[in-house]
């Protein structure tokens, strides 16, 4: 039993440089920018690149781990990462900075959807499962606490002399001991019966993919211009042409990227839609509440990053206690943590004003976290419930591209709104009321959550029973 958890401890250091790679980057933004002379558009693209490679390769990256092995792509995607990180580390200027996180996505990509299906793998039984899906939880949790503290921290060093190389380069003391644990814990799984590689398949889904994830980022800063709207539309038609071209091979017997069956699955269908709809939210109030909080109510970034980090706690905390919940309770738990996010929003639609001070944002922002901390781990565990091991890397990666693409899309729509109803008047009163709508949509967000969750079979999070 202690050896299978050490084997889960292995697998998440990815799950771990993944999210940590996410956040970490921003708060070294204007030292990278200053020290490499960049341009506001590099470093716009910058950002991006990791999201656009990490979002267009999941599927993928989950297909090669069924047919190779998914030992193999991890190990093979942590090495990749760790020698993208080096390159992001020493480069000389924008452009190979801007290629580096590029190809580090793609490394992500290669290792994430490796992360659940090995969880689904190891761990069979139902209460098992669920502690594992805990831990997966809290790495998520601790990821992104741990890169937003390290990216500032290794920022405000003055033992060099442009220290943000280092949020690059310590991926390499957590990626080598990884590396040497996953070689030597790991057992190799795959799909039993060999099948070719759609490398077709991979060239029309990637280019759908790499379209709408670059449209929908750019977006964030550009707006909803013709040349972004017209690459959506694009991508829609690509990847309408890509399920077309899945379809046909599929009846044909040749190689496919996506197994359809996947969507046979009443649980899987309702955990994308949960998810989506989550990250839809989670991913725009972390946005618009970084924007409140500086430019509306002129908190200091460190202050603000101080109040965020009370959200991770709260995190890390309830994915802890989430797991005996939702042993016991089953989907009444994730339902209640549900209610209680926006029970949160609801308190903070009244009290995120001018006049409140750092204890209350602190509270808050720590509660929001017990809510979130307490979801995110269970709407995996949903949608991955009853996988065979033929169809668990192909629903790995549906999963976590529904969760990126969601995630860009919540940012780009939620903050448009934002900004339509903060329009030219920047005061705090008009930041106040463009949080509260951008609140509200996150709300309506979570409803539907809710109802997916209500519809989940009750033989995927059941219901501990006890006997009088």
């Amino acid at each position: 039993m202690e050896r299978k958890y050490l084997k889960l401890m292995v697998v998440l250091f990815g799950q771990l440089l993944t999210i940590m790679d996410i956040f970490i980057i921003n708060v070294s933004i204007p030292s990278i920018q200053r020290d490499l002379h960049a341009s506001h558009g590099e470093m716009q693209f910058m950002i991006a690149a990791y999201l656009i490679g990490f979002a267009s390769l999941l599927i993928t990256g989950g297909r090669l781990g069924d047919l190779y092995g998914r030992k193999k792509m991890y190990v093979i995607g942590l090495l990749a990462f760790m020698i993208s990180s080096v390159a992001c580390g020493i480069s000389v200027g924008a452009g190979q900075l801007v290629i580096s996180r590029f190809v580090q996505g793609i490394s992500a990509a290669m290792m994430a959807p490796q992360v659940l299906s090995m969880i689904q793998i190891l761990f069979s039984d139902h209460r098992e499962r669920t502690k594992a899906m805990g831990w997966y939880g809290i790495t998520i949790g601790i990821g992104t606490v741990l890169g937003q503290f390290l990216g500032g921290y290794f920022s405000s060093l003055t033992v060099m002399e442009e220290p943000w190389r280092l949020i690059f380069l310590m991926n390499i003391p957590i990626g080598l001991p990884a590396i040497f644990l996953t070689l030597k814990l790991l057992d190799e799984s795959k799909i039993p019966v060999k099948q070719p590689f759609d490398a077709g398949g991979v060239l029309i889904l990637s280019a759908g993919l790499f379209c709408a994830t670059y449209a929908l980022t750019l977006s964030e800063h550009d707006g909803l211009h013709f040349k972004n709207v017209s690459l959506v539309m694009v991508s829609a038609g690509i990847l309408f042409t890509f399920i077309k071209n899945q379809k046909k091979k599929i009846q044909k017997e040749h190689a496919y990227l996506i197994d359809f069956e996947l969507f046979r699955f009443k649980n899987f269908n309702l955990g994308i839609i949960a998810v989506s709809f989550f990250f839809i939210m989670l991913d725009s109030y972390f946005y618009i509440l970084s924007l409140f909080f500086q430019d509306g109510l002129k908190i200091s970034p460190l202050a603000a990053g101080e109040i965020i980090g009370f959200q991770g706690l709260g995190f890390i905390l309830a994915s802890f206690i989430s797991v005996k919940l939702i042993l016991k309770y089953g989907k009444k738990a994730l339902i209640a943590g549900l209610s209680f996010i926006i029970i949160v929003l609801i308190v903070q639609l009244f009290l995120f004003r001018v006049q409140t001070n750092f204890t209350v944002f602190c509270l808050l922002l720590f509660l929001h976290g017990l809510g979130i901390g307490s979801v995110i781990p269970s709407l995996a565990n949903i949608a991955m419930s009853g996988m065979s091991e033929k169809l668990i890397g192909n629903a790995s990666g549906v999963y976590n591209t529904f969760q990126q693409i969601a995630a860009i899309v919540g940012i780009v729509a939620v903050g448009s709104v934002f900004y339509y109803v903060l329009g030219v008047k920047p005061s705090v009163e008009y930041y106040h009321e463009a949080f509260s709508v951008a609140l509200l949509i996150n709300i309506f967000c979570l409803i539907f959550v809710m109802i997916c969750v209500f519809k989940v079979p009750n033989h995927v999070l059941p219901e501990m029973r006890h006997r009088k």
